[in-house]
Formats: C-alpha cells, structure tokens, sequence
C-alpha cells in the first residue's frame, strides 16, 4: 500500500535524487490527483481538471480553425465489431477490459470497455457518408479510453483509465488524408511549445512502433528531466485499412464508388505528466501561465484590523485591474496559516507570480512580486501594474526557453554502438545512424532496452554506417528509452 503523504507538509523527495517520489509527491501535494480507490485508477482534482479544461480550449479553437467539430461516442464496443479489423485489435486485446454481466445476467456478445474508437466510429462513419458531398468528415472526441494498466502505473504517465482527444477524419483522396496528418502533428507541436512551454522532436515512428492498423505514424517526442522519452501526442495516416473491412466509401461526382482514405490522432492527459516533469523543482509544480489555474497570487500582510481593512481593500482593487486584461487572480485571504506556509504553499502549487503587500509597500505605494520559475523579486509600483501581462508572457517565453536549452543539454549525435551501450545508461535522446533493417531496431532494444522514438523528418544520411551491424545506414533517428 503506497505511504500516505497527505500529512507530510512539502516535497520531501529531491527531483535530482528520487526523480519517481518526487514526481509523485508533487502530484498528490500539489493536489493535481490522487489514486482512485480500483488499482491503475486516477481521480483528477480540479487543478489538475483545470489545466486540462485549458488545453481542450486551446485544442477546440484549433480545431475549429482547420474545419474539425466534436462529437460523443459511448464507451462500450461490442466483440464482434471489434473483430472486423483482427490486425488492430490484436494489438489492444491484452489490455482490454470486458463487460460480461448485466445485473446477475450474462450478456450474449461481450462488450469492450473502448481502448480505441477506431471501429466504433467507422461503423457509424460507414452510415454517415454516402456520396462525395459528404466529404471530408473530421470529428473529433474527447472522452475516456480505458486500457488495463495494472503492473507500472504512474498518475498522468500510465493509468488504466486515461482522458484524451482522439480525432478521425475521412476524406476522398490519399493525398488530402496525409496533408491532415501533417495539420494535426502542428497543432499538436505547437499547443505543446506555445501553452506548455514543453520543446518536442517531431517526425516518423518506425514500422516497428507505428500504431496498429496505420500506414504510417506520425508522432512528437519530448526528454524528459530524468532522460527518458515521452510520446506526446500522434498523428496516424490509416490509408484505406479501416474503409474496406468497415465499408466506409463515397461515391464520386460521376457516381463511381470508392473506399475513402482516414486518419485518426490524439494527445492524453499525459501532456500534464510532462509538464510536471520538465518544469518542476525541488519545491514542487512550476506551471506556465498559459495554462496555471491561477496566473497571479495576492498575499495580503497585515497586523492589525486597521492594516487588514486597507490591505485587503487595495488587493481586491489590483485584482479587478489585473481581471479586467484577462489575468486569473486569487487573494489569499486565508487566518488559520502563517505567510511563511503561504509562500510555500504557493510555491508548492506553481502558481507564476506571487504578489505580496504589507504596510510597507503599502507606504511605499509599491507591490513585492516573486516569480516562481526562477525565484526572482522585484518591487513593482502600483502604477507599473499594466506590464504584469507582459511580464507573464515573458515568463512563458523563457520557460520554454530554459526547457530547450536543457533538452539540448540532453541530445547527442553517437555512431559507437559500445559507446551508446554505455551512455543509454545516462539517459537522454541520441541520434544514431541506423540501415532500417527491424532486426537491428529489436537487438538494440533487447540488448540496451532503447527503442526508435522517432525518425525526425528529412534524416535521410547515407553517409555513415548503422550504429548496430556497421552497413551503411539509411537514416539518423531518435533512440532513447521511454516511458
């Protein structure tokens, strides 16, 4: 049974130390989630809800923008629905979990609780497109997937039950379908580096770790603090393998029926898990403005009713200033703790900036404000109070910034295989020439427990000679092992 925190006042694990304690010390303490009562199961808390309502508004808005609008499909699938693309299913089955029960009664054809919406949502797309006026179709859904996690589960990064988007598009050309897998891959990129502040690598996935039943995928990877490697999000070209056994198919301007070509793509709450990761420190959750519940903290200081009156009242009027540009704003307003707890508990949460005001700055007619990503202090005159959204851009700039610079730190070119034995040890992504045979991709991975993470775009190098078997390589992807 997991050792219960809650009493425990801070982060106790050090992020350089016991990077898996204190990744989930800050989760619990942070008040992000908490472990569900049923093994693999998660329960987000509303700041962690919130953070993922702020990057569904971001996705929604893109989403509309390239012609996408969303939809609901139920959570169960029956067996025999599943079984009409075997190649597919095949690659969930050890992880679905089945219904087979209604009351004391057994159900006829047993029901999946859905890993994937692939042929839930074909067999209605079949019904729904009829003609070349139907097309293209772009849904997207953002709804639950439940897959068995049982064994390693960490919140965020690996839970049976997991919230995510996944998106499914028809459409009547093969190059139009592609073209979508490339839109969606920079939402994805850019959502990510733009509201989390989180740098990715984006590219190909091999035949290998494509996803099941896609003609190719396409993916973005970001390294993780600890050197590990985190899918964050994919894009599938599906080509026509789900039209055919689905019967999903138009018929064109001259009445001529053809099957349609499909992409299918999604992120997961695991975008959170790596913003934890990236960002945070020793005193808990750093979080981007872009995305923080609350962008700025009023502290209010005070001795006596006198003081409190006058503090409180300036606070609220500083806070109605900061409303009106938008800004989320909380006053601490809270008897029963210290400002010392505040200020740690503040900084425990991430919120970005921290104002405090006491009779001094009240005299001083001037605001303490402390950035929480790097610990700075300013003295800000009420006056100035109209760059604080210039000041929180900043901050986000130079968070992704840092995150960068630290990711650089953690890449590297390797063309030794004994050397790459070695320094996978470390951590970390390396880009390694590699002929494209899928033996020397599962020797590496048997032997050193690295996989592809992704083949970056344009890699193409038929200069250097494959880091596993010495002939000459095809091209330079990304090894690293991952989560």
């Amino acid at each position: 049974m997991r050792k219960d925190m809650s009493k425990e006042v801070g982060i106790t694990a050090l992020k350089d130390k016991d990077f898996s304690e204190w990744y989930t010390q800050v989760v619990l303490k942070a008040k992000l989630a908490d472990y569900a009562p049923v093994k693999g199961l998660m329960v987000l808390r509303p700041e962690g809800y919130s953070i993922w309502e702020s990057l569904k508004a971001t996705f929604d808005k893109k989403f509309a923008n390239a012609g996408i609008r969303n939809g609901f499909l139920p959570v169960l699938i029956p067996e025999s629905l599943l079984g009409k693309e075997k190649k597919h299913f095949e690659g969930f089955n050890p992880e679905v979990f089945w219904v087979t029960h209604s009351g004391t009664n057994k159900i006829g054809d047993r029901l999946a609780l859905r890993p994937t919406s692939e042929t839930l949502a074909y067999t209605m797309y079949s019904k729904w497109i009829q003609s070349w006026r139907d097309l293209p179709l772009k849904i997207n859904f953002w709804n639950t997937a439940l897959r068995a996690e049982i064994k390693a589960t960490k919140p965020f990064l690996r839970t049976s039950e997991f919230l995510w988007q996944e998106g499914h598009t028809v459409h009547a050309t093969s190059n139009e379908a592609q073209d979508e897998v490339l839109k969606i891959l920079e939402i994805y990129k850019n959502t990510v580096e733009e509201e989390l502040a989180i740098p990715v690598n984006i590219g190909r996935k091999s035949e290998k770790e494509k996803f099941v039943g896609a003609i190719y995928t396409d993916t973005i990877e970001s390294v993780m603090p600890d050197g590990k490697a985190l899918q964050m999000g994919t894009s599938h070209f599906l080509g026509q393998n789900f039209s055919k056994p689905f019967e999903v198919k138009f018929a064109d301007k001259d009445n001529v029926e053809h099957y349609t070509w499909q992409t299918s793509w999604g992120v997961s709450w695991r975008l959170i898990g790596a913003m934890i990761m990236v960002h945070g420190d020793d005193q808990g959750l750093v979080l981007p403005p872009k995305v923080a519940p609350i962008q700025i903290v009023i502290v209010p200081i005070y001795k006596n009713d006198t003081e409190k009156k006058e503090i409180i009242s300036k606070s609220e009027e500083i806070k109605h200033i900061l409303e009106q540009k938008d800004i989320r704003v909380h006053i601490d307003v809270r008897e029963e703790f210290s400002m010392g707890y505040k200020f740690n508990d503040w900084e425990m949460k991430g919120v970005p900036i921290r104002m405090e005001l006491g009779p001094r700055d009240m005299k001083n007619n001037s605001i303490m404000l402390a950035k929480r990503y790097n610990a700075e202090k300013s003295n800000l005159n009420f006056e100035e109070i109209d760059i604080i959204p210039a000041i929180l851009n900043d901050i986000q700039k130079m968070m992704l910034e840092n995150a960068k610079t630290r990711a650089d730190s953690m890449s590297r070119h390797i063309s030794d295989y004994e050397e790459f034995k070695k320094e996978i040890e470390n951590g970390g992504f390396f880009f390694a020439p590699w002929c494209e045979s899928m033996d020397c991709e599962e020797n590496i991975k048997k032997e050193t427990g690295a996989d592809i993470r992704v083949i970056p775009f344009n890699s193409e190098d038929e200069s250097k000679k494959c880091m596993y078997c010495q002939k000459q390589s095809k091209i330079i992807p990304i090894f690293a092992r991952g989560y």
